[in-house]
């Protein structure tokens, strides 16, 4: 179930064996692969996986060679029962000048996330806060468990959130909710991101990853240069008018009937059986 990302713990070596799985569970990220889903679980249960630069580093590393995996059609990105992502690592920058955070670019890495062309759903629960809120809203489906609360706590420390909470939340949940969430840094729960359109679905804490990955082997069950099309044609619709978001529709629909899937799609459709999609 692994893939090159991952350290394989096969070893008749009692020692070398704990050594390895010791090794693993070092790493800020584990990757894993099922059938054609890729799963990177964040991994820094110490610090509340909060997002230091090694680890954004890794996890954009890791989502772009799944982007070029043929064999991966939807990612899932998974935090543990208790926590998504705390926020931002703030030793990471407590001390830095304005130069030292200019220089380090760090939001590059999130303009990489933004270009990967493949759905992206996030497996949500405990906190997500600051960086862990923005990092959801980097993904294309959220499932969060009933323990999942969101919020984008930076005005607490002086600052404001920097990778897109104040935009992207905005979008999400309208003006004046961002408003009361930005200036006063209070948390929101599943039910209540639910409600204001933050969250695609809540589901109970036991199995709130299980629900994420069934959902991605439902989408990769699909015609995959489909997924991405029409992962392309819904990010659209928030940077452009309507007109212009359904003229580029339309172009995405046509194009995909240059694809052999699309012609699979439809005879196994007329033919009531089950279509086998090889991403042509």
């Amino acid at each position: 179930m692994a893939d090159a990302g991952s350290i394989s713990l096969k070893t008749t070596n009692p020692k070398k064996r704990a050594a390895r799985i010791a090794d693993h569970m070092s790493e800020p990220i584990i990757i894993e692969t099922q059938s054609h889903v890729g799963i990177v679980t964040l991994n820094r249960p110490d610090v509340l996986n909060a997002l230091s630069l090694d680890l954004m580093t890794k996890l954009v590393d890791a989502l772009e060679a799944f982007d070029d995996d043929k064999n991966i059609h939807v990612i899932v990105i998974s935090g543990s029962e208790k926590v998504w992502a705390a926020g931002a690592d703030i030793k990471d920058m407590a001390n830095a000048s304005v130069i030292d955070m200019y220089e380090r670019n760090q939001f590059a890495r999130w303009e990489r996330i933004k270009r990967i062309r493949k759905p992206i759903i996030a497996a949500v629960s405990g906190y997500a806060l600051g960086g862990g809120c923005e990092l959801a809203m980097h993904c294309d489906v959220i499932i969060a468990s009933e323990t999942a609360k969101f919020g984008q706590p930076e005005i607490n420390i002086g600052v404001i959130p920097g990778a897109g909470g104040t935009q992207r939340l905005t979008r999400a949940i309208g003006k004046f909710r961002a408003m009361d969430m930005v200036l006063t840094g209070r948390f929101i729960t599943a039910h209540e991101a639910h409600r204001f359109g933050l969250v695609s679905r809540v589901v109970p804490k036991e199995n709130f990853r299980e629900s994420a990955l069934k959902l991605a082997h439902e989408m990769a069950a699909r015609a995959p240069i489909a997924l991405r099309l029409a992962k392309e044609a819904v990010l659209k619709a928030a940077e452009t008018s309507l007109s212009e978001g359904l003229e580029y529709e339309r172009k995405l629909f046509y194009m995909l009937f240059a694809t052999e899937d699309q012609k699979e799609g439809m005879a196994a459709f007329l033919e009531k059986r089950k279509a086998d999609y090889r991403g042509r």
